[in-house]
């Protein structure tokens, strides 16, 4: 087997880096994780975990990267592979993909963490075979990815689909929201530092008859029917911390149909609306997907 591709995977977050040494989604050689502090310190931290899987396994045939955003997708920017504004200290402007290809002579795949898990989703989860698919991660932030006819959607820069301007809640009329942009956009909203400004918890730490858990189920409901106006996919993914809580995916496909109220032809919310098929490994299987891609 040692004629098979070897891929180097990168899911690049705020917190943490998830690195994976890998010949298919189904052979993950090696991984670790590295705190996300300085560009600088954490890219140097990455390339020394890569340069040692390539003294054991040999030479990478591409990496993949899947990215916290705001990211610079032009391949035809001088800008593609760096990080765009963003409140993360020390990231706004960092070269993230540029250090691996030119240090491992590789090709390097490169998108957001919510568009590689999201092609993930297609190619090996709960996404299969669906020509067009979403991808939502509700936690630190809320982001949004989607895929259509297997291909992740771009345009000008990427889908921001937390920072859409959900209507209110009748009960949540007085807070104004954390977003330093817009204040009550989605992710002012329902992420999960919205939800402990709000309520001085966790979602999954109030009590499960809470109005929040309502609340945060509207919110999100909405971002579906959103998705479904805009791009009727066949699937919406959702994960991340905040829908650890208990219920909370089923109240979300509650208030979705209820919103709906009958359009979009859709027979079974439970069946549109789902958790990841790979769990927490939908990140790093996306920077495997965007490697695989960027080696063709």
């Amino acid at each position: 087997m040692s004629g098979a591709p070897l891929y180097g995977c990168i899911e690049a977050g705020g917190t943490k880096f998830v690195l994976g040494v890998a010949r298919d989604h189904e052979r993950m050689l090696a991984t670790t994780r590295i705190p996300t502090t300085g560009p600088q310190e954490t890219l140097a931290a990455a390339i020394a975990f890569f340069a040692d899987a390539e003294a054991e396994w040999g030479r990478f045939d591409a990496f993949g990267i899947a990215s916290f955003g705001p990211v610079d997708l032009d391949r035809h920017s001088p800008a593609w592979g760096h990080i765009g504004q963003t409140p993360k200290p020390g990231w706004s402007g960092a070269d993230v993909a540029g250090p691996f290809g030119a240090r491992f002579g590789c090709p390097v795949g490169f998108d957001t963490d919510v568009n590689g898990a999201v092609l993930a989703e297609g190619l090996w989860g709960a996404a299969r075979d669906a020509d067009v698919a979403t991808y939502v991660t509700i936690g630190t932030g809320i982001g949004g990815g989607a895929m259509v006819e297997g291909h992740p959607v771009h345009g000008r820069l990427h889908p921001e689909m937390g920072h859409m301007l959900p209507r209110r809640h009748p009960a949540d009329t007085g807070f104004a929201g954390i977003c330093p942009f817009h204040g009550d956009c989605l992710e002012g909203l329902a992420s999960g530092p919205a939800i402990h400004a709000r309520w001085g918890a966790s979602l999954s730490e109030l009590p499960a008859d809470h109005p929040a858990h309502e609340i945060v189920a509207w919110y999100l409901a909405q971002l579906a029917i959103a998705q479904q106006a805009m791009l009727s996919p066949r699937r919406i993914v959702m994960g991340g911390g905040v829908l650890g809580t208990p219920g909370l995916l089923d109240r979300i496909r509650i208030a979705a149909e209820r919103l709906a109220n009958g359009y979009f032809a859709t027979a079974d919310y439970a069946e549109l609306i789902v958790a990841p098929g790979l769990g927490d490994r939908a990140g790093l299987l996306g920077a495997l997907a965007l490697a695989q891609e960027a080696s063709r």
